[in-house]
């Protein structure tokens, strides 16, 4: 009996710090300039990206092509996304400190969506330079 308390507490310890290791990691890609490029692709009020702009920011992911294979794009993101989406829906006039971490936590999603877009855009603008150099 204690070994499996021990286990199911080693695995839950292993899993929160999972999940702040990747919350960390999305967090500082988020906090990456984007250039203006991706604010006029995606139709948004440029420096002034929000939770609202999300879906359009993922469709943009969605249209550029990803150079490297092994890459997935977004991964978990849309998932996270949708999910602290409807806690917020859900928190909403009742917790509203909740519904406010939610919204907060959009934002990052969106943001880290943004520098996605960003860096593949940059990455095809230098192959289309290469090749045309060529």
């Amino acid at each position: 009996m204690l070994s499996a308390m021990l286990i199911a507490f080693s695995i839950t310890a292993l899993a929160q710090f999972a999940l702040y290791y990747w919350r960390a990691i999305l967090a500082g890609v988020a906090a990456q300039p984007v250039s203006e490029r991706v604010f006029a692709a995606a139709g948004i009020n440029q420096n002034r990206v929000t939770s609202r702009d999300f879906d359009a920011l993922a469709g943009l992911h969605a249209l550029t092509p990803e150079l490297h294979p092994g890459q997935n794009g977004l991964g978990f993101v849309p998932v996270y996304y949708r999910l602290v989406e409807g806690i917020g829906a859900w928190a909403g006039q009742k917790f509203p400190a909740l519904a406010e971490w939610s919204e907060r936590e959009r934002t990052v999603c969106a943001l880290y969506t943004a520098v996605q877009v960003d860096r593949r855009l940059r990455e095809n603008l230098a192959l289309a330079a290469s090749l045309r150099s060529c």
